[in-house]
């Protein structure tokens, strides 16, 4: 696939530039996967925000009705694996793990287990007070088992244990750290985004989207520090960890990049090394690495306003920057 790398000073105007082309130019190509719905109860309005893989597959989750999708890394399209529900309504992030698939469940407050042979609901498990505004957005399983999930609308990160991903009814997800009166704030719009975990078990690395910044939770003792970018604000959404190098859907515009940072050893600091878009990148929102490219979500989120129609809901595959 063609690649514009993007001068750091030269983003936002490229972003100007290109937000001029229609969303028909991420429609279905030789570089994308297409989302299709046609001939089931699943709704036609997918506008999708997660992604995971295994050896074979891609998963993408539907926004709109809480739908799971799947596809062949080798193939081109995907289609309703696991059609939504009045308990899954809405899905978000995705992660896969040991023939798992967790399901962040977005505005419903709730996260999903399925064994993927069987496609059977293994556990399930909501906030705690699900009354109140909440948006359980992201996931990571970490290097022990652990499975730690965002909240955008909370400061609050949950952990569900390796021991406790089995359960016969609905569970209360275990606050891990609630980041009231740390260096992570909670400003207005969304907050916690995507997580990620270093493989060696120490770390996670958050994305604020509010704060347009990184931010380091050591596991041993929860401590919390902001990842120093000096002069370089990252509106994160999702994150892909590769070695030392994060690489971070950055919404734009609806066009959107991937940001590559340097990490250092401690995940205390990093060097932005570059932006990149790519032609069929419309309002991308997360990544997942699979075979040697990232597959990275085209939400078109902005062809939800009153009027707009979208284009077939894809999902790009692009060479790594």
């Amino acid at each position: 696939m063609r690649r514009i790398v993007v001068p750091l000073a030269l983003a936002a105007a490229l972003a100007l530039v290109l937000g001029l082309v229609s969303p028909a130019a991420a429609s279905h190509s030789s570089d994308t996967y297409l989302i299709d719905p046609t001939g089931t109860a699943a709704d036609p309005a997918v506008f999708p925000e997660g992604v995971a893989t295994d050896r074979q597959h891609f998963y993408v989750g539907s926004t709109a009705d809480g739908t799971i999708y799947r596809g062949r890394l080798a193939g081109k399209v995907a289609r309703p694996f696991l059609l939504g529900n009045a308990d899954r309504s809405m899905a978000v992030g995705l992660k896969v793990d040991r023939g798992r698939l967790f399901v962040a469940g977005g505005m419903t407050g709730k996260v999903f287990i399925y064994d993927l042979k069987s496609k059977s609901l293994v556990g399930s498990f909501v906030v705690p007070n699900p009354g109140a505004p909440t948006f359980v957005n992201d996931l990571t399983v970490a290097a022990d088992g652990s499975v730690y999930v965002t909240d955008s609308f909370r400061p609050t990160l949950y952990r569900i244990g390796p021991g406790d991903y089995r359960n016969s009814s609905p569970q209360t997800l275990a606050v891990f750290r609630d980041f009231t009166g740390t260096v992570l704030p909670q400003l207005p719009g969304f907050n916690l985004n995507g997580v990620v975990a270093t493989p060696d078990g120490k770390f996670l690395i958050l994305a604020s989207s509010a704060a347009e910044k990184l931010y380091r939770v050591r596991l041993r003792d929860k401590q919390v520090i902001e990842i120093a970018l000096p002069h370089t604000p990252v509106a994160g959404d999702g994150l892909v960890l590769l070695g030392r190098r994060l690489y971070v859907v950055e919404r734009q515009d609806e066009l959107g990049f991937l940001v590559k940072i340097r990490l250092d050893s401690q995940v205390s600091s990093g060097r932005l090394l570059s932006r990149t878009t790519y032609p069929s990148f419309d309002d991308p929102t997360t990544a997942a690495f699979a075979r040697g490219r990232l597959l990275v979500v085209n939400s078109q989120f902005g062809a939800q306003a009153p009027g707009a129609t979208p284009g077939p809901f894809t999902v790009s595959r692009v060479r790594i920057p």
